[in-house]
């Protein structure tokens, strides 16, 4: 059990530390593009104005995992379908992200992103810089380079409409969205399952740090 759960927190932390909110709804595959794993498709992205859903079929040795992220709470449920069962945390409580917030996620203007990243507290010292306008996969985009205060140096291009991260490189890997779909989506999709019962992370597990 503990493994399974380590797994879904793992996956809150990616989100965490790569996601922004998006200004229209669209859903998307998420595609790993690195040297040896092209065309790995990684999660499946659903989002709307206020909330999002990714979907990670090869978690917990392939059985499947997901993350909701409710904007407006300010909270993320990790969603373990083959158990039914799921975690919930509140901004702040998730273990090692005392440090997040919701600025963390969201990217209120695609044309100026660099404000907000440098604004997040484990990034400080950084830098950034807008390189100007791009095209990935025929849409439009604003092309970033970021370079943390450790020295890590990474691109990331923002597409102009969807107010979203659309592709990006750097020392761990690079991937894009592929397969972009603008338009509403399910409800259904942002919902936990009435059928799912609540799991209380164990008191020994609260104080793993966020990975690196």
């Amino acid at each position: 059990m503990h493994r399974a759960i380590r797994t879904v927190l793992i996956l809150c932390f990616a989100l965490a530390t790569g996601a922004a909110f998006a200004q229209q709804d669209f859903s998307a595959d998420m595609v790993d593009t690195s040297p040896g794993k092209q065309g790995v498709t990684k999660a499946k992205v659903y989002a709307t104005k206020d909330k999002m859903r990714f979907e990670y079929p090869e978690a917990q040795g392939g059985r499947g995992a997901a993350v909701i992220t409710n904007f407006s709470t300010h909270t993320s449920s990790a969603l373990m379908p083959d158990r039914k069962m799921y975690m919930e945390f509140s901004q702040g409580q998730t273990p090692g992200s005392q440090q997040w917030s919701r600025e963390l996620f969201r990217l209120s203007d695609a044309g100026n992103a660099c404000d907000e990243w440098l604004k997040m507290q484990w990034n400080r010292g950084g830098t950034c810089k807008n390189l100007g306008s791009d095209t990935v996969n025929g849409r439009s985009a604003i092309k970033y380079e970021g370079t943390r205060a450790n020295g890590d140096t990474g691109y990331v291009w923002v597409d102009k409409k969807i107010g979203f991260p659309i592709k990006w490189q750097g020392k761990n890997g690079q991937g894009e969205l592929q397969n972009i779909k603008e338009g509403s989506q399910p409800a259904s999709l942002f919902d936990i399952p009435s059928d799912y019962q609540k799991f209380q992370m164990p008191a020994g597990m609260q104080n793993m740090q966020r990975p690196q």
